[in-house]
């Protein structure tokens, strides 16, 4: 597969904090539209490897490119074009909910106008299923389903081409976590575009993911077709699909 076939490329990603490796070699590669799952259990190294293609860590060593330009790079990579919804929301409680959706818009050389940056925000409120009333009220004013849609809203405010989930259900009941995983699959597929999400929910991959891989002790032990998840041989994928359902994975290879 080629470059130009990729929007995120990871190759031999190394990181340690202290004694403590953290990731392990980890190689994996993202198409163009695909929806793409990156799972495993807390402490393997997930949150590490969202938050270095975010450029909020950077690596010992090895290489991501996003488009084929490397991160690290001057001139690289646009992230004005990545959308992000933050595990717990990270909304600015100071801010209405209308201003949070449309930070972004209104900032950097290709701010807009305010007016036309509220109704973008209001028009994505409206997509997650939020009232236009909602755009004036705060952070505090909204229940964690509704913080979560607003969250989702400020994501895709600006039409990325990217987009990833932090581990989008956190902290929400299942009725409605699978509420929010339905949304963001069709928010996905309208858009067309490639969207990472870092989960540890098994209903999360198989409701918004083509294609998952695994981590474990930061190493990628397995990749696949989300829909081959139970069926998968691999024993780690095994004994993290039983945990997933049963309770914490104890590995005994």
């Amino acid at each position: 597969m080629s470059t130009s076939d990729l929007a995120i490329s990871v190759d031999n990603a190394e990181k340690a904090f202290g004694p403590n490796r953290v990731l392990r070699g980890v190689t994996l590669s993202i198409r163009h539209g695909e929806s793409f799952a990156l799972i495993g259990s807390s402490g393997t190294g997930k949150s590490v490897m969202f938050k270095s293609i975010l450029r909020l860590i950077r690596l010992d060593s090895g290489t991501i490119l996003i488009n084929g330009r490397n991160i690290h790079e001057s001139h690289g990579v646009d992230y004005s074009r990545i959308g992000v919804l933050f595990q717990e929301g990270a909304l600015f409680d100071s801010m209405t909910i209308w201003q949070n959706v449309a930070f972004r818009l209104m900032r950097g050389n290709d701010r807009i106008p305010t007016a036309r940056a509220r109704s973008i925000a209001v028009e994505k409120l409206e997509r997650v299923g939020l009232t236009a009333e909602v755009a004036d009220l705060y952070p505090s004013e909204l229940s964690g389903g509704m913080k979560k849609r607003a969250s989702l809203a400020r994501a895709i405010a600006a039409d990325p081409e990217i987009i990833f989930f932090d581990e989008p259900t956190t902290g929400l009941d299942p009725i409605r976590a699978t509420i929010i995983n339905e949304l963001i699959r069709d928010i996905v597929r309208e858009s067309r575009a490639t969207a990472v999400t870092i989960t540890h929910d098994m209903q999360s991959v198989r409701i918004i993911s083509d294609r998952a891989g695994l981590l474990h002790d930061g190493q990628l032990v397995w990749h696949g077709d989300s829909q081959s998840l139970e069926s998968g041989k691999n024993p780690y994928l095994k004994q993290f699909v039983r945990g997933a359902s049963e309770g914490p994975m104890k590995l005994t290879i």
